[in-house]
């Protein structure tokens, strides 16, 4: 006990200096423990890394050094503990390096990046540590542990295990060296792909080439061309600047170009990511093998629902094969009516698709974006997001504006529970800049913990990329961009209303295939008309949504569902045919995936195009062999959501039992028992065809 009380002071006295001026390194003064995001600076944050690793290496030496038996207290838990400083640390930088970033942030990643190795390796090749954890799992059966307990005592055994805890020594050098190079890697390669998308934009300076594009759209780049000190419109690869102009401008030659900025990104180039995929998989394949798995796969699906590889791919395969008909219908079907409708090429090409697509839709159900962007004023629909909330789950949301945020477009709000008491904060990012990553994520700044009988509520972030308001305009974003907010808003809820005790078990502390579930059932309520009429109005002239384009709505709801399905399935595709290799191709990154994607090809391909070099989501954002996990979880939603249609989709017994049995579980039993506690079997895959209407 006196070591470990020496320890401590070590550490304490490491960072007792430089606590005055570094914001990062004390406790926030702040109400429920926010971010001093008004106080923090660049130059804080890599000796507040240092420190925070001095700190939780003293942590766990105490731990080791401890000459009493290995309990699950004294050592399972103790490690759960450790890290406080250098977990807050971490939490705050990585976010803000995603959502407002800068070339100073990245050279600070990049620095920090073998000091976060290192330190990991530290405590995952601590051959004493291993041997006290070692020594409670094998007398777990004894020690009338609770289940969250158990989980966590097994969880943590089997991550020394899988991180090289049972190596020789040579071997843990080894493993040591491809995860500090695998971490930069993941670095450059996430830098190249935001630097690719930022160095694209198509400058119109002709009002000839603004054909077919609505007044939001053209509005929307006239601020933009404002804002970079241009005359005349310019367009980005960023969502909200890049969806609407390939679906509606009228000028091909510019949708091919757009659609080819798109396509290329880090493709050849000074941001290259063609060879760094490739050695970002070899390590991969490296650090599976060092382990005794046969493929990164095998490694890393050992840990989530699915468990192997063969299941998935039979998931897969069993998705796609009888899709693939209906897919290469919609994309017939198109074509037919591009024909028909004056276009003159030999065959679609992509960059005709979505053009001619929303064509086909406004034909078939006299239904567009811009018919129906009046009736979504963010404004409104931030109301109606949490309206739904409190309707299923009694919780209310109440912005304030005495917390500070890291840029002044973010909102916080307080979220309580129908008894008044706190939940969380709750933080909104909504607009795009050069500084944020595209696409839309959920994230925390702290998750929900209990220690020593005293609970930390969360502290979660929404981020997205919606369209921002103009001179003449207020946001009026897509119904497909509410979709995404609700999507997102469900990671949110799943972090909101977590109760456990120990933080790598609350909130979306899940596994991987399980974690799309609170977010993907959110989604369904986009196309409830019993929802939908409780808040879309016209920001202009207060009419609510009128009935018969909710009608069109939840009637196109399964446009081209088949084709859709086809597309998503084709990353989860090219994800397990990189991670389920045990040697690298001979082919190129492009041929490679050329190869992969061409048995299920519905579209042509084109040359210099390709999804790897900034497919993040499995390069750099945690979804390596993993990124079926979306549509696995579309199954899991499908079958829970139909649930609440038979009992009513406000129904509160059914919420509650929702938040119980799911979101406020976390990962602290298995994800298969938890989903049968909620819905009373497993889940039923026929559920989602059927919902998709893929079953004729």
């Amino acid at each position: 006990m006196k070591k470990m009380i020496v320890a401590a002071g070590l550490a304490l006295a490491i960072i007792t200096s430089c606590k005055m001026e570094n914001p990062l390194l004390t406790e926030s003064p702040l109400p429920y423990g926010a971010p001093q995001f008004d106080k923090i600076r660049n130059e804080h944050y890599l000796p507040a890394f240092k420190a925070g690793i001095e700190e939780a290496k003293a942590e766990i030496d105490a731990i080791v050094a401890n000459p009493e038996e290995p309990t699950f207290e004294n050592t399972i838990e103790a490690m759960e503990y450790s890290g406080r400083t250098l977990n807050r640390v971490a939490a705050i930088f990585y976010n803000l390096n995603e959502a407002d970033t800068s070339d100073e942030l990245q050279a600070i990643a990049e620095e920090i990046s073998p000091l976060m190795t290192e330190y990991s390796m530290y405590v995952s090749l601590n051959i004493d540590l291993f041997r006290r954890v070692k020594a409670v799992y094998e007398k777990r059966n004894e020690l009338g542990l609770e289940k969250d307990q158990m989980t966590l005592l097994e969880d943590t055994y089997k991550s020394f295990s899988r991180n090289g805890a049972n190596l020789s020594d040579e071997d843990k050098m080894t493993y040591s060296k491809y995860s500090e190079e695998l971490s930069l890697l993941t670095l450059e390669f996430q830098k190249n792909a935001l630097a690719a998308s930022n160095a694209f934009s198509l400058h119109i300076t002709d009002e000839k080439d603004l054909a077919g594009l609505p007044q939001y759209v053209v509005a929307m780049g006239a601020e933009t061309a404002k804002e970079r000190g241009l005359e005349g419109w310019v367009y980005t690869l960023d969502y909200p600047s890049y969806g609407p102009f390939m679906k509606s401008s009228s000028v091909r030659e510019l949708r091919e170009k757009m659609y080819k900025g798109h396509g290329s990104k880090a493709v050849g180039g000074e941001f290259d990511n063609t060879e760094i995929v490739k050695k970002i998989v070899d390590l991969r394949i490296r650090i599976a093998k060092l382990l005794g798995y046969e493929t990164y796969a095998d490694y890393a699906l050992e840990e989530r629902m699915a468990k192997n590889p063969e299941t998935v791919e039979k998931f897969i395969e069993g998705l796609l094969v009888p899709s693939v008909p209906f897919a290469k219908k919609d994309v017939a079907d198109v074509y037919d009516y591009a024909r028909k409708n004056g276009f003159e090429g030999n065959e679609l090409m992509p960059w005709d698709f979505s053009f001619w697509s929303e064509k086909y839709k406004e034909a078939e159900y006299s239904l567009n974006e811009e018919l129906l962007k009046p009736y979504f004023r963010l404004e409104n629909c931030i109301d109606a997001v949490f309206g739904l909330a409190n309707r299923l789950y009694g919780i209310t949301f109440q912005e304030r504006s005495d917390v500070p945020v890291y840029h002044k477009d973010v909102k916080v709000y307080e979220v309580k529970d129908a008894d008044g008491s706190h939940l969380a904060l709750f933080y909104a990012d909504f607009f795009p800049r050069a500084s944020k990553r595209s696409g839309a994520w959920m994230t925390e700044f702290r998750g929900q913990s209990i220690r020593n009988g005293v609970e930390e509520r969360p502290l979660i972030s929404i981020v997205t990329n919606f369209t921002k308001p103009t001179a003449n305009e207020p946001s009026l974003i897509t119904h497909d961009e509410l979709t995404t907010f609700l999507h997102e808003f469900g990671h949110a809820l799943h972090g909101i209303l977590a109760e456990g005790r120990y933080p790598s078990q609350t909130g979306t502390s899940v596994a991987r295939d399980f974690v799309e579930l609170p977010s993907q059932i959110m989604e369904n309520w986009a196309f409830e008309p019993e929802y939908l009429n409780s808040f879309a109005k016209n920001y202009q002239t207060g009419e609510v949504i009128p009935a018969e384009l909710i009608e069109k709505i939840v009637a196109a709801k399964n446009f081209q569902s088949g084709y859709m399905q086809v597309r998503q399935l084709h990353f989860g595709v090219l994800d397990m045919a990189w991670h389920s290799l045990e040697s690298l191709p001979k082919e190129g990154t492009v041929e490679f995936e050329q190869k992969t994607l061409a048995p299920y090809a519905v579209m042509p391909t084109v040359a210099g195009t390709a999804i790897s070099p900034a497919f993040g989501h499995i390069f750099s954002g945690g979804y390596s062999a993993g990124y079926y996990s979306y549509k696995w979880a579309e199954v899991l939603e499908a079958d829970a959501f139909s649930l609440f249609k038979e009992k009513g989709i406000f129904n509160r017994e059914v919420a509650d039992s929702f938040r119980e049995n799911i979101l406020s579980k976390g990962g602290s039993e298995d994800a298969a028992v938890i989903y049968r506690n909620f819905r009373g079997h497993d889940p039923q895959p026929e559920a989602l065809m059927e919902k998709l209407g893929l079953t004729k």
